[in-house]
Parts: structure tokens; C-alpha cells; sequence
């Protein structure tokens, strides 16, 4: 049984929560709010037995092996290092961290403590995802991979209206890219590997981060095409084009539909039945631990550290600046 901490009581931890509880060998023991009200709230619906306001009490606690962090962008790093200094496990909610200076801190502190460090970006651990990586070699040379994603932010009709929420927020390293454009980036560097060029584009916000953006990305033979938006719905899949067939995937931040078109018109499902979305991350996960391993093979320290350096390339021609940035 691993024994689990959460730090953020909002709608991602709610269902990370759901998908958690369905494996037999999580068990949520202590939950971290700054207000004791907020975090005796969420105890409470969760049925945590332990609440604290302080993180390195948390951390320093014997009431738990791990942690699940769901903090805003910009604490992911300095929450992280506390819980892994007092040698716990720790699965941080994606984008791993503000840039790259962060998250390659985050894995020399890991190391040094021994402690399992992973990205939890889920649609990569999903059943689907695994069928994409399986299944590649049917569609011959890879010629391009287009990740798309655009995600009206519930949270932008309070900021036309005047109000600056935590997404539109530069200070906790937010914006377009960081929150959707992850879920491109991350398949497609884990898939494809570093590129040898990056070209971004983006449509920057008053508050001072992104609404919307591309990136593409130059391989020696093949390129990249991502997109991601927070100021727009998007309807179209994703795709990974072969010379011998395409992939199909109809959501590219979690993955329900995929299907191999080949070239002479016949189609093969790839598409597996699937449990709730966020439980993959939360097995993956236990089972390193358990396996006493101190990193994923599939969301690893690599994957995490590529797909920042693309992110911070991207930023930085889109004009994207953090507090974080200045440290």
C-alpha cells in the first residue's frame, strides 16, 4: 500500500483522486491547503485522515510514502524539493516546472535522495498512447507529427471581463503553452526525440502570457507541427503521418480514439477500452515504487527535461517571461 499526500485541493487533484482510488494499492492519508478549512474540507470528501497547513511538516511526516503535486506551475520546483528532501516519492502534476533550470534541479535532488521523481502527464502512460508507440513501425518513415489541442479556458470570460486568474497569471508560470501545448510537446519529443530546430508563434495575452501558439519543430527528415490554444475550442485530431499510413489520434491530451488509415484506404482500430483517464499516471507511478525504480521509462527525467527545453525555446520567441526566469 502507498501511502499518499496531496498538495492542491482544486478540480485536478478531485480527479487524479477519482482515478487513483480505483487501484487497490493507493491509499490517500494527508492533504495539504494553506487554510485548515480548505484542506479539512477536502479531507473530509476524500476521507484523508491527516491535514496540514505546513508543507514541510507534511514532507516530514511519517503518514506518508509520496506526494501528488497540483500546485500552480511556479512551486511545483521549490514543493517538490522539500518532500524529496525528506525522501519522498514525488509525482508533480505537468509542466513539470517554470523552465529548465527548474526541473534539472528537481532531478539532481531526486537522485541525490533517492526518490522516484515523475511528470504526471497522463495521456503518454494511457493504454492508447502505447498503441501509438506500438503500432509506429506499420506507418513506415515518419514524415510529420501533427499535435493539436485548443481548449476554451473557463477561466478567460473572467479575464475579458477584467479579472486575471492563476492560468492567465505570468507570476505562476502560466499561459496557453505551459497548459496545453504541454500535452503536444511532451509526444511528440518523447516519440521523435530533440529536434534541430524550433520556430514559435503566438498570440500573447495583456497579463503577459500566451492565449494561443504554434510551434514547429525540424528533424532531419521528418518535422513537427504543435498547436494549442486556451482563447479557442479545437475539434481537429492529432495525426503522425508515414509514408505508408497515418495515425489518427482523436484527443491528443488523452487519447480515446486511434486508428491507423493506410494507404490503400483500409483502416485498422488501434483503440483500447480504457478506465478513467488519470488512474494510468497514479499506476505508473506505484508501481516504480514498488518496483524500487527512480524514474519512469516513458515519462522520464529525459522526456521531462526535452519537452521544457522546447518549451523555453518556444517562450522565449513568443515573448513569454516568468518570475520564475529571474532567479
Amino acid at each position: 500500500m502507498i501511502r499518499f499526500g496531496v498538495v492542491g485541493t482544486n478540480k485536478i487533484t478531485d480527479n487524479f483522486l477519482e482515478g487513483a482510488t480505483e487501484l487497490s494499492d493507493f491509499k490517500l492519508t494527508a492533504v495539504y491547503s494553506r487554510t485548515e478549512e480548505k484542506a479539512q474540507a477536502f479531507a473530509e470528501k476524500h476521507g484523508a485522515e491527516a491535514t496540514f497547513t505546513s508543507l514541510e511538516e507534511m514532507a516530514n511526516s511519517t503518514l506518508i510514502d509520496a506526494v501528488y503535486i497540483a500546485s500552480p506551475n511556479s512551486l511545483h520546483a521549490e514543493q517538490s524539493i522539500i518532500f524529496m528532501n525528506a525522501g519522498k516519492h514525488v509525482l508533480c502534476e505537468k509542466p513539470m516546472a517554470s523552465n529548465k533550470r527548474e526541473v534539472l534541479q528537481m532531478v539532481e535532488v531526486a537522485s541525490k535522495n533517492g526518490v522516484l521523481l515523475m511528470e504526471a502527464m497522463k495521456s503518454t502512460v494511457m493504454p492508447n498512447m502505447n498503441m501509438v508507440r506500438e503500432n509506429l513501425h506499420k506507418i513506415g518513415q515518419i514524415r510529420r507529427f501533427v499535435a493539436n489541442y485548443g481548449q476554451y479556458s473557463s477561466r478567460y470570460d473572467a479575464y475579458k471581463e477584467g479579472t486575471v486568474l492563476n492560468a492567465f497569471n505570468p507570476k505562476f508560470s502560466n499561459g496557453s503553452l505551459m497548459d496545453i501545448g504541454v500535452y503536444g510537446v511532451y509526444p511528440v519529443v518523447s516519440m521523435l526525440g530533440m529536434p534541430q530546430s524550433i520556430k514559435a508563434e503566438g498570440v500573447m495575452l495583456e497579463s503577459g502570457v500566451d492565449g494561443e501558439g504554434s510551434i514547429l519543430l525540424g528533424y532531419e527528415d521528418k518535422e513537427a507541427v504543435i498547436m494549442f490554444s486556451k482563447i479557442t475550442d479545437s475539434h481537429l485530431p492529432s495525426e503522425i503521418q508515414g509514408e505508408n499510413g497515418s495515425i489518427l489520434i482523436d484527443k491528443i491530451g488523452s487519447p480515446m480514439d486511434v486508428k491507423i488509415h493506410y494507404r490503400d484506404g483500409s483502416i485498422e482500430d488501434l483503440s483500447q477500452s480504457q478506465s478513467h483517464t488519470m488512474m494510468y499516471e497514479a499506476k505508473e507511478f506505484i508501481e516504480l515504487i514498488q518496483a524500487g525504480k527512480d524514474q519512469s521509462s516513458i515519462n522520464s527525467h529525459e522526456n521531462s527535461l526535452n519537452s521544457i527545453e522546447v518549451i523555453d525555446e518556444a517562450r522565449k520567441q513568443i515573448g513569454v517571461v516568468f518570475a520564475a526566469d529571474h532567479h
